[in-house]
């Protein structure tokens, strides 16, 4: 199975997702034996009678050289420099948190809040969005915003699972538009019509004929496509919609009979997941005119990693649709009087706008703003500023790091999103080493230059503990497996990475090969943690700071063996941050703390 990883991945893969439906699979089984049947042909086929003494011969070598001195001293030697590293950056990260002073007097009145992802890239854009207008206040979670749904699209039989892997989706969603059935047979037509296409493009014979007569009229296209002038193709969101209806997209809601199954949200279960959700944010209380919804996608065109750049927590996807949704289901007046019942009030003035946030081009979208104008009109247009502002300062500062320094910055950033020649338009989420669960006043002085996981949490306000188990369980292990693909794509690029992305081909829409053969490549391609003169992401293990009671996450580490294994093995570096804000714990293994000096 390590022979072919990745195959053997994908077909783990496939297990893993029957496992969370609820079936048993047997896939990677299945594929162990055809590799073991086919080893035992070769064995068969093979004329090679000391072939029994060359296999003892190379088992009895690799055992000797395994227990060689040297080898095990060198091993060690570079685990102890791996530790050093990752210590050596601690020590960085705890001192800047430590070293932070308390902000003099109290906040003026806040706006705006706006929920983002946690992403790395989010604590980015939240930091300049702040610094643009003080009235702003951003907070951090997970960017499915507790509403773990399977989408389906405009025109599409099946929907795809807008949540973490780790979670199976609770309700199916449908995207809706006006003049919904006349959009469904356009779209659906224009897709019918671009499989014939490329059909015709790419047929056997067809293609001969359609080079020669019909070549030259692509020439102007192909022009404007090289120089970057247009977009090689629409992005898949938008594909067979005009602009007024990609505007004019939105969800429905209500209960309807959809195949074997029922689409939309009931009124109970949309009362559930707003407190849920809400009380997961800390935003059972002081609200303000505006909520923001924060999702984030990524715009690029030829890249067979384009899911690596989009929302983790929304199953590589982007997050419109979850943040329409979480909008939509906490502006239901219905919603908003039942909610009252349990003692969570949302104002009247409180709207909750979706939007999204492009981090190839760090420009953000608002949706359906039109209702709230009369309302807060001048606080919407105050924000539309801010984002602006915000947006033009995240990109010269993401133009450092991808060595931009001469000519107009702002239209080389916007111009990678659209370049079908470019390797790295955007660093992703390269140089994640920390993820900080703490109120955003913690944070809210300090520049983590994109490499910080940041989510919002108030251990005052969790009563049972319940929303510390669900972040050290769910968002600590996917930000966990994130660190840990580029810590191995870094280190070890050949075994756990792709490889160089410029030689890769798409492989039935599920993986790439290096070349045209060989085994299904894992992992990230080089160009997405190396910029050719230096690394863009270093590998440190992941150091995950928690503002909360030792005691407390001890007992869910003692709960959750999986999550206990990651701390105890150092996978994972716990923190705990002391009531005055001060990194003040280290968990060291087999439910012990110790105190930082």
């Amino acid at each position: 199975l390590l022979k072919m990883n990745g195959w053997a991945g994908f077909a783990a893969r496939i297990d893993w997702e029957a496992k969370l439906n609820g079936k048993e699979g047997q896939s990677l089984e299945e594929f162990l034996a055809v590799m073991l049947v086919w080893e035992v042909c070769l064995k068969e086929l093979l004329v090679y009678p000391q072939m029994d003494y060359a296999w003892l011969q190379a088992r009895l070598e690799t055992e000797k050289n395994i227990t060689k001195p040297e080898f095990s001293e060198a091993f060690a030697t570079r685990l102890i420099l791996q530790e050093a590293f990752d210590i050596a950056n601690q020590r960085a990260i705890i001192e800047k948190i430590n070293s932070q002073r308390a902000l003099p007097g109290t906040k003026e009145k806040t706006d705006v809040q706006a929920v983002f992802c946690i992403d790395v890239r989010s604590e980015l854009f939240r930091r300049n969005l702040e610094a643009a207008n003080d009235r702003i206040e951003t907070l951090g979670f997970a960017g499915f915003f507790a509403f773990p749904v399977k989408y389906v699209p405009l025109a599409h039989d099946e929907g795809v699972n807008q949540c973490p892997v780790l979670l199976s989706p609770s309700h199916t969603i449908k995207e809706s538009a006006a003049e919904e059935q006349k959009v469904i047979k356009k779209r659906s037509l224009q897709a019918q019509l671009g499989v014939a296409w490329k059909s015709i493009k790419k047929g056997a014979i067809s293609c001969f004929s359609f080079v020669s007569p019909l070549g030259l009229f692509f020439l102007p296209k192909l022009l404007s496509d090289a120089l970057g002038l247009s977009r090689p193709v629409t992005h898949p969101d938008n594909q067979g919609l005009s602009k007024s209806e990609v505007e004019g997209k939105t969800i429905r809601l209500t209960q309807e009979n959809w195949k074997d199954q029922v689409a939309g949200i009931s009124l109970d279960d949309r009362i559930k997941m707003a407190a849920s959700a809400l009380r997961a944010m800390s935003l059972t209380e002081n609200l303000a005119p505006i909520v923001l919804i924060v999702g984030h996608g990524s715009s690029t065109v030829n890249n067979p990693h384009a899911t690596g750049l989009d929302c983790g927590a929304c199953g590589g996807h982007s997050g419109e649709a979850n943040a329409k949704v979480a909008a939509a289901v906490l502006n239901d007046p219905e919603v908003r009087i039942a909610l009252r019942k349990i003692d969570i009030e949302i104002p009247s003035r409180t709207n909750f706008v979706p939007a999204l946030h492009d981090t190839t081009t760090d420009n953000v979208t608002l949706f359906k703003t039109d209702d709230f104008l009369s309302q807060n009109d001048h606080v919407l247009d105050e924000l539309k500023y801010a984002l602006k502002l915000a947006g033009e300062a995240s990109r010269k500062e993401r133009a450092s790091r991808m060595g931009i320094s001469n000519g107009d910055i702002e239209k080389q950033i916007l111009k990678r999103s659209k370049d079908w020649s470019q390797v790295r338009p955007e660093w992703g989420l390269a140089g994640c080493s920390s993820f900080i669960v703490a109120p955003r006043e913690r944070t809210s002085q300090l520049s983590f230059g994109a490499k910080a996981f940041m989510h919002n949490y108030s251990w005052k306000k969790d009563k049972d503990f319940s929303v510390l188990e669900l972040i050290m369980t769910a968002p600590m292990v996917v930000t966990s497996w994130i660190n840990l693909q580029y810590f191995a794509s870094t280190v070890d690029n050949k075994k756990f990475g792709s490889g160089n992305k410029t030689l890769h081909n798409v492989v039935g829409g599920v993986g790439v090969l290096e070349g045209f053969a060989g085994d299904l490549r894992v992992g990230l391609p080089w160009q997405s943690v190396h910029d050719g003169k230096n690394y863009q992401h270093e590998p440190h293990r992941l150091n995950v700071i928690i503002e909360a009671p030792v005691d407390e996450m001890s007992k869910i580490l003692e709960k959750h063996g999986s999550i206990r294994q990651l701390c105890d093995n150092q996978w994972i570096y716990l923190f705990a941050m002391n009531e005055q804000g001060k990194v003040a714990y280290k968990y060291i293994g087999n439910l012990e703390w110790e105190v930082i000096g």
